[in-house]
């Protein structure tokens, strides 16, 4: 019975320091762990993590019914995006983006959420009051002139044309004193349109209009380009016609017919000044106070457009009419 009891007591002290080694292995601070939340060493309930940052693009039309856009979406960071403006139909055209951005198919590259608009705009019209003279074609504004539907030397409304020195009838490549025609001191006197003579208008045969396009066209004069300026509406455009010229609508508050007069900027010595920001069109007139040739102008920041007076020797472009 003793060596029963014996050989019990063996087997439980062995049993017990084995429990103990095995316990002693293990970290005594780890806590213990529900084996069905473990996948991988993972907990399967954290998020999937991810190093690719993604930004929105938005890309929306001002009228949906004139134009359409293309382009939005989710996209990494980083990437190139190509957004596109498409008018609906040949009555509209793409007028420019919300950042004043005027293509109408451009790339940017992605690097935040943002948002482009595309303004559209209805095509605008010249009207069904037009016919030709002298293969050059014409718009009744409801005015006391017919006016040009593009400048002197000029095919396309949206084209510059040619530009004159006041009562010079060619183009050339430098406007100053030196080059103009009507004076021999600089400008000090001239040889006609001066306090002698009293002429205060063109004679045709100086009228850069007429003598280069005949028939009955001629340059406007100051009343009549006052007429314009009173009658109509300028309205500014970035894109007309989707041609990427900017310029002036200008619509008759009489009939709703419209010309485009597009920048021009002038001429000084062999350079042009403000090409981008405002149309320069000579009149047929002449200041009697400052012996300057009469101009109007608009720039692209102010609504007013204006009537002025030019250095004679300026290169300024030329907007026909005829009666």
């Amino acid at each position: 019975m003793k060596k029963n009891r014996f050989l019990v007591a063996a087997i439980l002290f062995a049993a017990v320091c084995t429990t103990t080694l095995v316990s002693c292995k293990k970290d005594k601070n780890a806590e213990p762990k529900d084996p069905s939340t473990e996948q991988n060493g993972d907990n399967q309930n954290d998020p999937p993590t991810s190093d690719v940052v993604t930004y929105t693009l938005t890309v929306l039309s001002n009228d949906e019914e004139m134009g359409t856009v293309t382009g939005g979406g989710t996209y990494a960071i980083g990437t190139e995006a190509t957004l596109t403006a498409t008018p609906t139909s040949e009555e509209y055209v793409f007028v420019r983006w919300s950042d004043d951005n005027t293509n109408s198919q451009r790339v940017i590259k992605v690097i935040a959420n943002e948002t482009y608009t595309a303004y559209f705009d209805a095509r605008p019209s010249t009207g069904s009051d037009t016919d030709t003279e002298d293969n050059h074609e014409w718009v009744d504004l409801g005015l006391s002139v017919k006016w040009a539907t593009c400048n002197v030397g000029a095919t396309k409304p949206e084209e510059t044309g040619n530009y004159f020195a006041w009562g010079e009838t060619e183009a050339k490549e430098t406007y100053d004193w030196s080059t103009y025609k009507l004076t021999g001191d600089g400008g000090s006197t001239f040889t006609k349109y001066n306090t002698t003579d009293g002429k205060t208008t063109l004679d045709l045969t100086d009228d850069a209009a007429r003598v280069n396009w005949g028939g009955t066209w001629r340059m406007p004069t100051l009343d009549e380009c006052e007429e314009l300026v009173n009658n109509c509406t300028w309205t500014w455009t970035e894109n007309y016609n989707n041609t990427r010229v900017a310029g002036r609508i200008v619509t008759s508050n009489i009939n709703g017919n419209s010309i485009f007069l597009p920048t021009t900027g002038y001429y000084h010595d062999n350079n042009i000044i403000g090409s981008s920001k405002g149309g320069d069109y000579w009149s047929s007139s002449l200041s009697t106070s400052s012996q300057k040739g009469k101009d109007m102008f608009y720039d692209s920041e102010s609504e007013e457009v204006k009537i002025s007076d030019y250095e004679r020797y300026y290169g300024l472009v030329v907007r026909a009419v005829t009666e």
